[in-house]
């Protein structure tokens, strides 16, 4: 089913006001709006040269060649972007919102938000703004990502792009450089992370350095892919791979090797507070963080009773699969626990067991591709791969996360898996994780963004707002679960609501540290005592949390307002209510704040009552 543009934007009311007044009457407000959303769409791919490599835009699209460009991360990049975002921000409110097209309007209202946001967000200099205030961690920092980028979405060709490939592995040099310098000027301004966050930065840190060039993902990754390079013959490829070992050698590895000097420097006056209240303006900076995060007006002292209560909630219908199970003994943490130990649980801790969890994870993927049209009239159609996350970044990354695939079509959407220790992954989890990063979650989500064709570029691929994009992918677990995937498997439905519980103890640990000031140990015998996952994973979580403030508040939030809506549009339509429609309407608005996403989708409610 194709969705009409009036379906897709869930116009009401306000496009039959708007088609009384004439089209003459908005043309001029529409030209200036538009001119003004691909100035900025300009404006922050130049910035971003990685990013525009990442989507596949053309360089007219990016203002100019990027290929081998890398981004400014200095504290002067970092101003002149919210300079840059304030003149935005002036220029979109002096176009007059009552004479744009009802779908305007709300594209108005998203990038409105957005820059607010960002702008409240980067009022703090410190990293990364409110929602990341220290620019290297063991999450975050070019050490981790940059690799990755050069590894996994940098294209190699031709000539043209490998050639780029090896000036952007100089130019990361620099980017390293600059993010060291700022670990000391930060430190002078109070702003140093907790003790454990830079430990494992410099593991990981350590673990790239260590490594033998020839070995590093980046000269892997090149070796691998030169062959597709067709215009260099193959006895030139030798060469290549000769400048890349001796770029990481000689230049890359010791600008690591300074970052680690830098972080040892500080590290004596770390504490170990996990939250960021201790930090210049910490309690405010949590607010603004928690805003953006979920696009909501929450305070934390709310976000924390919330999350308590689902964890009760969720607690009992726990209870209850396990004592049909059998399972009677303990709490429900404690039973989970005996549960994720259970031999018949658990994969090999081998390259065997790791290749077999991939294997099934794609079998899951294709049965539940199978029920999507039951659910939605529009199918997504970019193909998904599942990988693994680097080894040398999986001691402090995420248990899963999605990278969305390029515009272009060059490069599929992909969703990472760690697998350190299989043995954190027991066979009941997995269906859920697959649910929220692949289909119907992250990957189906972003897919019909991109796909529906009725979204300004800076909408289909700029800007993404956490509480949706994740708050989606948490429903879409719920979804799943409605469809029956579970019908014959109690225990992945307990992962499914061990899933949910623990984006419930996200919202409790979140706020305990950030506002409650609970230590990191605190949140961590929460969060294990709640969903009863294992000590290891449940660290890394809480540490993760601790360098991102807010966002793990996000996921439920977001679940909670799309429920709410969709309860409220079956209250209003009752039998007419079509939960196709009501899928494809919020999927092709594209990722927006939550309180644009009320506006849209009561919109459609009173024009399906209509």
């Amino acid at each position: 089913m194709q969705l009409s543009r009036r379906a897709v934007l869930g116009a009401g009311a306000a496009s039959a006001a708007f088609a009384a007044a004439g089209p003459a009457f908005a043309a001029p407000q529409s030209a200036r709006f538009n001119a003004l959303l691909e100035r900025v769409s300009t404006e922050m791919l130049r910035r971003s040269p990685e990013r525009a490599t990442s989507l596949g835009v053309t360089e007219a699209r990016a203002g100019g060649r990027f290929i081998d460009r890398v981004s400014d991360a200095s504290k002067r990049g970092d101003r002149e972007a919210r300079a840059a975002t304030q003149r935005a921000l002036t220029d979109l409110n002096r176009i007059r919102r009552d004479r744009l097209e009802p779908q305007e309007q709300i594209t108005h209202d998203v990038v409105r938000t957005s820059f607010e946001n960002a702008l409240a967000s980067s009022a703090f200099t410190a990293g990364g703004g409110a929602g990341a205030p220290y620019v290297v961690t063991q999450l975050s920092g070019a050490y981790s990502s940059t690799p990755n980028f050069l590894a996994q979405q940098h294209p190699i060709r031709n000539r043209v792009e490998t050639d780029a490939f090896l000036t952007r592995l100089e130019g990361f040099v620099g980017v390293l450089d600059t993010q060291t310098a700022i670990i000391g000027e930060d430190a002078r301004a109070g702003i140093i992370p907790p003790d454990f966050a830079i430990d494992k930065a410099i593991v990981q840190l350590r673990a790239f350095a260590e490594t033998a060039p020839g070995d590093t993902a980046i000269v892997q990754s090149l070796a691998r892919r030169l062959p597709q390079a067709a215009d260099i013959p193959e006895s030139a490829r030798a060469d290549y791979l000769t400048r890349a070992e001796a770029a990481v050698r000689e230049r890359v590895m010791p600008a690591f090797q300074r970052q680690i000097d830098a972080l040892n420097a500080v590290r004596p006056q770390a504490v170990h507070d996990a939250g960021c209240w201790r930090l210049p303006r910490g309690e405010e900076m949590y607010r603004a963080a928690l805003k953006s995060r979920t696009t909501t007006d929450m305070d934390p002292q709310q976000i924390h009773d919330t999350g308590l209560e689902l964890i009760r909630q969720f607690n009992a219908e726990m209870d209850a699969i396990l004592r049909s199970q059998g399972m009677t003994d303990g709490t429900v943490a404690q039973r989970m626990q005996a549960l994720a130990q259970r031999p018949d649980q658990l994969y090999p801790n081998t390259d065997e067991g790791r290749a077999q969890i991939l294997a099934d994870l794609n079998d899951q993927t294709n049965h539940v591709l199978t029920l999507m049209p039951q659910a939605f009239g529009t199918l997504a159609q970019a193909q998904l791969e599942i990988r693994r996350v680097p080894p040398f970044t999986e001691a402090g990354a995420p248990g899963g996360y999605y990278q969305r695939g390029a515009l272009d079509g060059s490069r599929p959407g992909a969703y990472f898996i760690n697998l350190r220790n299989t043995h954190e992954w027991p066979r009941f989890t997995l269906p859920t994780l697959n649910y929220h990063e692949g289909v119907p979650g992250h990957h189906w989500q972003g897919s019909i963004q991109q796909e529906a064709g009725e979204l300004p570029f800076i909408r289909a691929a700029l800007l993404g707002f956490s509480a949706f994009g994740e708050g989606w992918a948490l429903y879409a677990e719920q979804l799943c679960d409605e469809l029956g995937v579970y019908a014959d498997n109690p225990f992945g439905r307990l992962g499914y609501l061990q899933s949910a519980m623990f984006r419930a103890s996200r919202l409790v640990v979140d706020t305990g540290m950030h506002h409650l000031r609970w230590s990191r140990e605190q949140a961590i015998q929460s969060m294990m005592e709640a969903t009863g996952d294992q000590e290891s994973s449940v660290t890394t979580e809480i540490e993760r949390y601790s360098v991102w403030p807010g966002q793990a508040c996000s996921y439920m939030v977001g679940r909670l307002v799309i429920n709410r809506l969709r309860d409220e549009a079956k209250a209003t339509l009752g039998s007419r209510f079509d939960l196709k429609s009501f899928h494809d309407t919020m999927l092709a608005n594209g990722s927006v704040p939550l309180s644009v996403l009320e506006s849209v989708m009561r919109g459609w409610t009173e024009a399906q009552r209509a």
